[in-house]
Parts: structure tokens; C-alpha cells; sequence
């Protein structure tokens, strides 16, 4: 959520970054924002001059009775004043409550360093890691491997669930597993990243503090008891935090999760419809940090590259690509999307998006810290990035690692985490 104070003195800024993004046609619930804050701030001086009306009439209607004269009429007049001021302090609380919703549908300002652009096209790369295999075959997609191998039951999924699930078995359901292990493992053991595992369930108050509602709750599952099942580790752990003061010498506070997520892919528009690239369930490691306001464009540009590492010590081709404004997440300043090599499409895809929030989603969770030199508490700027999609990379490493007979050859660093196994072969 962005400061009121931003938006009453600098409305046009806020416009221009909502037209970078796209969304000129949405620009005028800034007038909105901004008359209604005129509204509110009118009314509390009015307010504030009845208050002290009352007052004074209060002390002439003492100074009455203590000379044992009429009050009535004053008396009469102060009861007026107090309706009056009730009756403005209702008003007052309707205003904010209607610029409380209209601030929640304003997204983020871009960072001046975000490309500007209308849509994915305009994204920008900005650095590749790695070769692309090569292959005496025509490689094969990851779902065709899957089935060959047994390890990918879609039909089974589909049957238990609804399609955009799948069943893992065997060697398939162990890669996962590998998998996370393998990414909890690194971030804690050699990037500092503290492990939790949150609740999967969150409350509306979480979902609105990250900035996934109100505006995307077309895209969750809504539980009949109004928790809402988390799209990403993001949701329960950012709002850990929230309504808290953190202490400025905590900062940055680093964690990481694993937790399956949910999401209805209502905007996909039949995208990635094989496989296991946008599925509904999914599984997800997360990078999640509290970062001082000075630094926390250092600390994306860290967190990227410990989401990088996975992919490195995986030994698969991935590039980085900086998103334009058009293609900007509703709560992010800056994101970078890392995107995997996956030989059987012939294209890279993405398997990691890191964001930098700046103090967005602070401000909507209320998440601050006190200054070492005693000042009043700031907001802190959250941050997230994936750490990585479990079931993507599964993908990745099953175009990346085939052999010509369907078999896929395990990354050297998951071994030890497979038992030893060195190639996944139909059981």
C-alpha cells in the first residue's frame, strides 16, 4: 500500500507509475484517493473547532450553575455540538474505509531502474549461466519422459482431483522430495536463511497485508470457513511479522520455506496445459527477508543470486530476466524472473521470480522496525523470491538429463539425497 502523504503531494508521480505499468485507465482512483482525503481532512477540522465550542461552552455552562443561573439554553447547544461531532466522526470513518479501499487497489511504484514496457516483450536479459545441452536425439518433453518412466501419472491425478494435478510415484515422488531437501538444505547451511514451516491455511488479513487481495482472489481457493489455501510460502511467511516492531539491528531477517501451494490459474488462459509447469497444486521452496530501507535493492540483487545457486549446483541452463513495468507483479518495485532451459519445448521458463516490495506490503501488514538511535519506528521492505518451484525444476532436470532410451541421469549433488541413485529408469 502506498503513503497517503505520497499521494496527497505527489499525485502525478503515482499516476505516471501506474501508466508505465499499464493501467492509465485506472489513474483516476488517485482523484478519488485524493478528493476523499480533502473530504476527510476538512471534516476533522471542523470537527476539531466544534471540540473546542464544546469545550468552551462546557466551561460557561459551570460557570453558570456555580452562580446558580440558567444553563438550559447552552446545555440544549452543547448536546447539538456533540450530536454534530458524533455524527462527523461516522463520516470520518466511512472516508476511511473508502480510501482505505481504493489505496488497496493501487499497485507499487517501479523502481527507476525497471524497464519500461507494455508486456513480457519488453522484459530485458540480463545475464545467461551455462550451456544448453546437446542431444544426438530430438529431445523429448518432461510429461512424455514422465509416463515412459511411470513416475508421472496425469490420468490418475486427473481422476483423484481434476486436471492440473498429478500423481508422482516412484522415483518421481523421491526427485521431489530430493528436491526440496536439497534447496532447504543449501539456503539454511550455506546462505542463512532461518527454516520455518508455516501454517498452508491463511487468514484474509495475510493475504491482504502481501497485496494478493483484494484484487486476485479470483485466482485462490477459499476454504467455507474464510481461511484461504496459500499460493506461495509468501502469504504465512511474511505476515509471521505482522502488526510487530522488529528491532533494527535484526535486520535483514531471512527465511526459508517449503510448502505445497494452491492456485486456480484463473488467468492462464490454457497456458502450459501438459505437464507440470501450471499446475494447481505445486510444491515451492521460498526466500522471504525483512531488509532496512537502505539496502533492500542489495539485498534482491543477494537473495537472486541464492535462488541462482540452485540452479548452478544443478548444472542447468538458465538466464535472468529483469521485468518491465507492464509485466511487474501488483506489490512489486523490482522483480527478476530467473528462467530454466528446457530442451524438449525448445524455450526457457521461468522458475523463479525475485521481488523487492520496497515497503508495500509493510505498510498493508504493518511490519516496522525501531532505529538504533531511538527514533520513531520505520517501515521495513519485505522481500521474496523463489527458491525454487519444485515441480519445474523436476521438469528442468528431466528434458536436461535424458538419455536417447527415456532414462534421466540424476544431478550429481541430489544423489545423496536419492540413495545413492544415479539414473532414474522405468521400475
Amino acid at each position: 500500500m502506498l503513503a497517503i502523504k505520497l499521494i496527497r503531494e505527489n499525485p502525478d508521480l503515482v499516476k505516471s507509475a501506474m501508466e508505465r505499468r499499464g493501467l492509465g485507465s485506472e489513474a483516476s482512483k488517485i482523484d478519488e484517493i485524493v478528493k476523499a482525503d480533502s473530504a476527510r481532512r476538512n471534516l476533522l477540522v471542523e470537527v476539531e473547532r466544534l471540540k473546542h465550542l464544546r469545550n468552551e461552552t462546557g466551561e460557561k455552562i459551570a460557570q453558570l450553575k456555580r452562580n446558580k443561573e440558567d444553563a438550559s439554553s447552552l446545555i440544549a447547544e452543547m448536546r447539538e455540538i456533540s450530536d454534530r461531532i458524533k455524527d462527523m466522526d461516522i463520516e470520518v470513518g466511512h472516508i476511511d474505509d473508502e480510501i482505505k479501499a481504493l489505496l488497496l487497489e493501487v499497485p507499487n511504484i517501479p523502481h527507476d531502474s525497471v524497464p519500461v514496457g507494455a508486456d513480457e516483450s519488453a522484459n530485458v536479459e540480463v545475464r545467461r549461466w551455462g550451456e544448453a545441452p546437446s542431444f544426438s536425439f530430438k529431445p523429448k518433453p518432461h510429461w512424455e519422459i514422465g509416463e515412459a518412466l511411470d513416475i508421472l501419472d496425469f490420468g490418475r491425478g486427473a481422476k483423484i482431483a481434476s486436471s492440473r494435478f498429478t500423481l508422482m510415484k516412484g522415483a518421481g515422488a523421491l526427485l521431489e522430495r530430493a528436491l526440496i531437501n536439497f534447496m532447504l538444505d543449501l539456503h539454511t547451511r550455506e546462505h542463512g536463511y532461518a527454516e520455518v514451516f508455516p501454517p498452508i491455511l491463511a487468514n484474509r488479513d495475510s493475504f491482504i497485508g502481501t497485496g494478493q487481495l483484494p484484487k486476485f482472489e479470483d485466482d485462490m481457493y477459499v476454504c467455507s470457513d474464510d481461511l484461504l489455501l496459500a499460493p506461495t510460502a509468501e502469504v504465512p511467511v511474511t505476515n509471521i511479522h505482522r502488526d510487530e516492531i522488529l528491532r533494527e539491528a535484526e535486520l535483514p531477517i531471512k527465511y526459508t520455506a517449503y510448502t505445497p501451494c494452491f492456485r486456480r490459474e484463473a488467468g492462464s488462459y490454457g497456458r502450459d496445459v501438459r505437464g507440470i509447469i501450471r499446475q494447481h497444486q505445486f510444491n515451492k521452496v521460498e526466500l522471504v527477508k525483512f531488509a532496512h530501507p537502505d539496502n533492500s535493492f542489495d539485498e534482491l540483487e543477494s537473495l537472486t543470486r541464492d535462488a541462482e545457486e540452485v540452479l548452478q549446483k544443478l548444472c542447468l541452463h538458465y538466464r535472468v530476466v529483469a521485468l518491465c513495468t507492464g509485466d511487474l507483479g501488483f506489490s512489486s518495485a523490482k522483480t527478476y524472473d530467473l528462467e530454466v532451459w528446457l530442451p524438449g519445448a525448445q524455450e526457457f521458463k521461468e522458475i523463479s521470480s525475485c521481488s523487492c516490495f520496497t515497503d508495500f506490503q509493510a505498510r498493508r501488514a504493518n511490519i516496522r522496525f525501531r532505529p538504533e538511535d531511538g527514533g520513531k519506528p520505520r517501515f521495513v521492505h519485505t522481500l521474496n523470491g523463489s527458491g525454487l518451484a519444485v515441480g519445474r525444476t523436476l521438469a528442468a532436470i528431466l528434458e536436461n538429463f535424458q538419455l536417447d532410451d527415456m532414462r534421466v541421469v540424476v544431478p550429481p549433488v541430489l544423489r545423496p539425497y536419492m540413495g545413492g541413485m544415479t539414473v532414474i529408469e522405468k521400475q
